[in-house]
Formats: C-alpha cells, structure tokens, sequence
C-alpha cells in the first residue's frame, strides 16, 4: 500500500472530524453569540471527541 494514500486519507478523516465538532456545535447553539461562546463550546466538544488541540495557539505569520 502507498505510504502516502495512507496519509492522505489520515488527514482527510482528521478533518472530517474536526469538521463534525465544529458542526456539532453549530447545531446545539445555532448563531448569535460572541466567538468566545464558540470557542468555549468547541474546546468541549473536542475533548468529548478526544480530538487533540491547542487552544489560540500562535502562528507565526511570514512575509510572502
């Protein structure tokens, strides 16, 4: 099997995933609220769905 495929389809269940969280909440809360509500929710239903994060990690932003 390609090691690569492999990969590929790893980070396209990964999204998946992550995608079905953020929908998960969407769909309890509806909108309206502040960001932090969201963003409060989401880091809740990712550690329900242990689905690793870091929450507001710092990304550099690099000069294109």
């Amino acid at each position: 099997m390609n090691p690569q495929i492999t990969q590929m389809d790893a980070d396209c269940r990964d999204r998946e995933t992550i995608i079905g969280a953020a929908m998960a909440v969407h769909a309890e809360l509806g909108h309206g609220f502040l960001e932090a509500v969201y963003q409060e929710a989401l880091e809740r239903e990712f550690q329900g769905r242990s689905i690793p994060y870091e929450r507001e990690k710092e990304l550099p932003i690099l000069p294109g």
